[in-house]
Protein backbone atom coordinates (compact mmCIF):
# COMPACT_ATOMS: atom_id res chain seq x y z
CA UNK A 1 0.00 0.00 0.00
CA UNK A 2 1.30 3.46 -0.74
CA UNK A 3 0.52 6.99 0.57
CA UNK A 4 0.76 10.22 -1.69
CA UNK A 5 1.53 13.60 -0.63
CA UNK A 6 2.10 16.69 -3.38
CA UNK A 7 4.26 20.15 -3.10
CA UNK A 8 6.45 22.55 -5.03
CA UNK A 9 9.80 22.47 -5.18
CA UNK A 10 12.22 25.13 -6.73
CA UNK A 11 14.61 24.40 -9.57
CA UNK A 12 17.23 23.98 -6.46
CA UNK A 13 15.52 21.57 -4.40
CA UNK A 14 14.18 19.30 -7.50
CA UNK A 15 18.23 19.22 -8.90
CA UNK A 16 18.91 18.14 -5.48
CA UNK A 17 16.42 15.25 -5.53
CA UNK A 18 17.34 14.24 -9.20
CA UNK A 19 20.80 13.73 -7.80
CA UNK A 20 20.05 11.73 -5.39
CA UNK A 21 17.87 9.35 -7.87
CA UNK A 22 20.81 8.92 -10.02
CA UNK A 23 23.25 7.57 -7.08
CA UNK A 24 20.48 5.45 -6.54
CA UNK A 25 21.29 1.72 -7.74
CA UNK A 26 17.59 -0.57 -8.12
CA UNK A 27 15.50 -1.69 -10.55
CA UNK A 28 13.04 1.40 -11.72
CA UNK A 29 11.53 2.69 -14.63
CA UNK A 30 11.50 6.07 -16.21
CA UNK A 31 8.85 7.93 -18.33
CA UNK A 32 9.05 11.26 -20.00
CA UNK A 33 5.04 12.20 -20.78
CA UNK A 34 5.41 14.78 -23.76
CA UNK A 35 2.45 17.78 -23.51
CA UNK A 36 0.75 16.17 -26.67
CA UNK A 37 0.47 12.78 -25.33
CA UNK A 38 -2.91 12.21 -24.85
CA UNK A 39 -4.08 11.28 -20.88
CA UNK A 40 -5.47 7.88 -22.46
CA UNK A 41 -2.00 6.94 -24.32
CA UNK A 42 -0.24 7.97 -21.04
CA UNK A 43 -2.31 5.69 -18.91
CA UNK A 44 -1.51 2.97 -20.93
CA UNK A 45 2.32 3.40 -20.66
CA UNK A 46 1.90 3.33 -16.84
CA UNK A 47 0.18 -0.02 -16.57
CA UNK A 48 2.99 -1.28 -17.95
CA UNK A 49 5.71 0.39 -15.24
CA UNK A 50 5.79 -2.58 -12.50
CA UNK A 51 4.65 -2.37 -8.78
CA UNK A 52 2.38 1.25 -9.80
CA UNK A 53 -0.40 -0.72 -9.25
CA UNK A 54 -3.04 1.05 -6.50
CA UNK A 55 -1.15 4.40 -7.46
CA UNK A 56 -2.17 4.55 -11.17
CA UNK A 57 -5.85 6.56 -10.51
CA UNK A 58 -4.34 8.85 -8.26
CA UNK A 59 -1.14 9.65 -11.39
CA UNK A 60 -3.57 10.28 -13.54
CA UNK A 61 -5.54 12.33 -11.65
CA UNK A 62 -2.55 14.44 -11.11
CA UNK A 63 -1.25 14.38 -14.43
CA UNK A 64 -4.68 14.91 -16.23
CA UNK A 65 -4.46 18.94 -17.79
CA UNK A 66 -0.96 19.10 -17.42
CA UNK A 67 0.69 21.92 -19.93
CA UNK A 68 4.28 20.87 -19.64
CA UNK A 69 3.93 17.12 -19.91
CA UNK A 70 5.05 15.06 -16.79
CA UNK A 71 8.11 12.83 -15.56
CA UNK A 72 7.76 9.51 -13.64
CA UNK A 73 10.23 7.85 -11.70
CA UNK A 74 8.88 4.20 -10.24
CA UNK A 75 11.39 2.22 -8.22
CA UNK A 76 11.55 0.79 -4.94
CA UNK A 77 12.73 3.81 -3.06
CA UNK A 78 11.52 6.51 -5.02
CA UNK A 79 8.21 7.10 -6.48
CA UNK A 80 7.75 10.49 -7.42
CA UNK A 81 5.38 12.34 -10.66
CA UNK A 82 6.83 15.49 -11.71
CA UNK A 83 5.42 18.43 -13.81
CA UNK A 84 8.00 19.94 -14.59
CA UNK A 85 7.74 24.13 -15.19
CA UNK A 86 9.00 23.74 -19.38
CA UNK A 87 7.17 21.49 -21.51
CA UNK A 88 8.54 18.00 -22.23
CA UNK A 89 8.74 17.54 -25.98
CA UNK A 90 9.64 14.16 -26.74
CA UNK A 91 8.25 10.48 -25.12
CA UNK A 92 11.11 8.69 -23.62
CA UNK A 93 11.27 5.46 -21.83
CA UNK A 94 13.45 3.52 -20.01
CA UNK A 95 14.87 1.53 -17.44
CA UNK A 96 16.63 2.67 -13.91
CA UNK A 97 16.50 6.45 -12.98
CA UNK A 98 17.52 8.49 -16.52
CA UNK A 99 17.35 11.91 -14.58
CA UNK A 100 19.58 13.81 -17.46
CA UNK A 101 16.62 14.65 -19.80
CA UNK A 102 14.84 16.47 -16.93
CA UNK A 103 18.18 17.88 -15.54
CA UNK A 104 18.91 19.45 -19.16
CA UNK A 105 15.32 20.89 -18.97
CA UNK A 106 15.85 22.93 -15.75
CA UNK A 107 19.57 23.41 -16.58
CA UNK A 108 18.52 25.18 -20.24
CA UNK A 109 18.90 29.50 -19.98
CA UNK A 110 15.38 29.98 -21.19
CA UNK A 111 14.42 33.31 -21.32
CA UNK A 112 11.21 33.98 -20.48
CA UNK A 113 8.70 37.05 -20.46
CA UNK A 114 6.47 37.70 -17.01
CA UNK A 115 3.27 40.03 -16.91
CA UNK A 116 1.71 40.07 -13.96
CA UNK A 117 -1.45 42.60 -13.74
CA UNK A 118 -4.62 43.57 -11.78
CA UNK A 119 -6.69 46.04 -12.06
CA UNK A 120 -4.91 49.53 -11.19
CA UNK A 121 -1.56 47.51 -10.80
CA UNK A 122 0.95 46.02 -13.59
CA UNK A 123 4.62 44.54 -13.14
CA UNK A 124 6.38 43.13 -15.80
CA UNK A 125 9.58 41.79 -16.70
CA UNK A 126 12.05 39.21 -18.21
CA UNK A 127 13.70 36.41 -16.27
CA UNK A 128 16.68 34.35 -16.86
CA UNK A 129 17.67 31.59 -14.86
CA UNK A 130 15.13 32.46 -12.10
CA UNK A 131 16.07 35.81 -12.26
CA UNK A 132 14.65 39.53 -13.58
CA UNK A 133 17.29 41.17 -15.97
CA UNK A 134 14.55 43.35 -17.04
CA UNK A 135 11.45 45.21 -15.02
CA UNK A 136 9.10 47.60 -14.88
CA UNK A 137 6.32 48.26 -12.10
CA UNK A 138 3.91 50.29 -12.20
CA UNK A 139 -0.09 51.22 -11.19
CA UNK A 140 -3.11 53.34 -12.71
CA UNK A 141 -6.52 54.71 -11.70
CA UNK A 142 -9.17 52.12 -11.92
CA UNK A 143 -11.94 52.46 -8.94
CA UNK A 144 -13.91 49.72 -7.67
CA UNK A 145 -17.05 48.80 -8.75
CA UNK A 146 -20.36 50.86 -7.05
CA UNK A 147 -23.46 48.34 -5.85
CA UNK A 148 -26.14 50.94 -5.89
CA UNK A 149 -27.85 52.19 -8.83
CA UNK A 150 -29.58 54.80 -10.90
CA UNK A 151 -28.01 57.31 -13.53
CA UNK A 152 -25.01 58.21 -11.17
CA UNK A 153 -24.48 54.20 -11.33
CA UNK A 154 -24.30 54.29 -14.95
CA UNK A 155 -22.00 57.58 -15.27
CA UNK A 156 -19.78 55.86 -12.68
CA UNK A 157 -19.58 52.17 -14.96
CA UNK A 158 -19.11 54.50 -17.86
CA UNK A 159 -16.19 55.94 -16.09
CA UNK A 160 -14.56 52.90 -15.05
CA UNK A 161 -14.57 51.26 -18.29
CA UNK A 162 -12.43 54.50 -19.28
CA UNK A 163 -10.28 54.21 -16.38
CA UNK A 164 -9.72 50.21 -17.64
CA UNK A 165 -9.16 51.01 -21.08
CA UNK A 166 -7.04 53.96 -20.17
CA UNK A 167 -5.16 51.50 -17.59
CA UNK A 168 -4.51 48.67 -20.03
CA UNK A 169 -3.39 50.75 -22.59
CA UNK A 170 -0.86 51.91 -20.29
CA UNK A 171 0.14 48.28 -19.80
CA UNK A 172 0.69 47.49 -23.54
CA UNK A 173 2.87 50.68 -24.15
CA UNK A 174 5.20 49.60 -21.21
CA UNK A 175 5.02 45.77 -23.01
CA UNK A 176 6.07 46.65 -25.86
CA UNK A 177 8.88 49.14 -24.73
CA UNK A 178 10.48 46.12 -22.69
CA UNK A 179 9.27 42.69 -25.25
CA UNK A 180 9.00 44.30 -28.56
CA UNK A 181 12.86 44.18 -28.93
CA UNK A 182 12.83 41.02 -27.42
CA UNK A 183 10.11 39.03 -28.47
CA UNK A 184 11.46 36.39 -30.89
CA UNK A 185 14.00 35.76 -28.32
CA UNK A 186 11.70 34.98 -25.62
CA UNK A 187 11.21 31.15 -25.14
CA UNK A 188 8.46 31.18 -22.96
CA UNK A 189 5.52 34.02 -21.77
CA UNK A 190 3.75 33.78 -18.42
CA UNK A 191 0.65 35.90 -16.88
CA UNK A 192 0.10 36.70 -13.91
CA UNK A 193 -2.96 38.23 -11.77
CA UNK A 194 -6.12 38.35 -12.00
CA UNK A 195 -8.03 35.72 -15.00
CA UNK A 196 -10.76 38.57 -16.09
CA UNK A 197 -7.80 41.45 -16.54
CA UNK A 198 -5.53 38.86 -18.29
CA UNK A 199 -7.85 38.37 -20.05
CA UNK A 200 -9.30 41.71 -21.02
CA UNK A 201 -5.17 42.56 -21.68
CA UNK A 202 -4.98 39.80 -24.01
CA UNK A 203 -7.98 40.86 -25.98
CA UNK A 204 -6.93 44.84 -26.11
CA UNK A 205 -3.91 44.07 -28.34
CA UNK A 206 -2.89 42.20 -30.85
CA UNK A 207 0.49 41.81 -30.05
CA UNK A 208 -0.02 39.28 -27.54
CA UNK A 209 -0.58 36.42 -29.74
CA UNK A 210 2.67 36.14 -31.28
CA UNK A 211 3.19 35.14 -27.67
CA UNK A 212 0.06 32.52 -28.11
CA UNK A 213 2.16 29.33 -28.71
CA UNK A 214 4.98 29.88 -25.89
CA UNK A 215 2.71 30.46 -23.29
CA UNK A 216 3.26 28.06 -19.70
CA UNK A 217 0.56 27.57 -17.37
CA UNK A 218 -0.69 31.21 -15.61
CA UNK A 219 -0.30 32.61 -12.11
CA UNK A 220 -3.75 33.10 -10.47
CA UNK A 221 -2.91 33.72 -6.66
CA UNK A 222 -1.00 36.66 -7.30
CA UNK A 223 -2.43 39.28 -5.30
CA UNK A 224 -0.86 42.50 -6.08
CA UNK A 225 1.70 42.41 -8.72
CA UNK A 226 5.40 44.59 -7.23
CA UNK A 227 8.51 44.17 -7.55
CA UNK A 228 8.88 41.79 -5.06
CA UNK A 229 6.29 39.65 -6.32
CA UNK A 230 7.60 40.19 -9.88
CA UNK A 231 10.89 38.63 -7.94
CA UNK A 232 9.52 35.55 -6.61
CA UNK A 233 7.22 34.87 -9.64
CA UNK A 234 10.67 34.66 -11.64
CA UNK A 235 11.85 32.04 -9.62
CA UNK A 236 8.16 30.33 -9.22
CA UNK A 237 8.35 29.76 -12.89
CA UNK A 238 11.34 27.46 -12.68
CA UNK A 239 9.27 25.09 -9.59
CA UNK A 240 7.86 22.45 -10.31
CA UNK A 241 4.84 20.16 -8.91
CA UNK A 242 5.85 17.14 -7.36
CA UNK A 243 3.93 14.01 -6.41
CA UNK A 244 5.38 11.72 -4.18
CA UNK A 245 4.20 7.92 -2.82
CA UNK A 246 5.93 6.40 -0.19
CA UNK A 247 5.18 3.24 1.50
CA UNK A 248 2.63 3.16 4.35
CA UNK A 249 3.53 2.37 7.78
CA UNK A 250 2.21 -0.90 8.37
Amino acid sequence: MTINHSYKLTRTGLLSKLTELAETEEPATTLYLPVAMSLADAELLLKQVPSIGEALPEITKFIAGTETGAVIFWGQSHRLVIKPPFPIKEKYVTAGYETAPLEQLLNHPWKVGIVLVRLGYYSIGIARDEKLIAHKTGTGLVHGRQRQGGSSANRFRQRRVEQTHHFLERVVVHVKEMFEPEAKKLDFFVYGGAHTTITALMKHNIFFKQFENRLLPPRLDIVNPHLDVLEQSAKDVWSSRVAEWNEREP
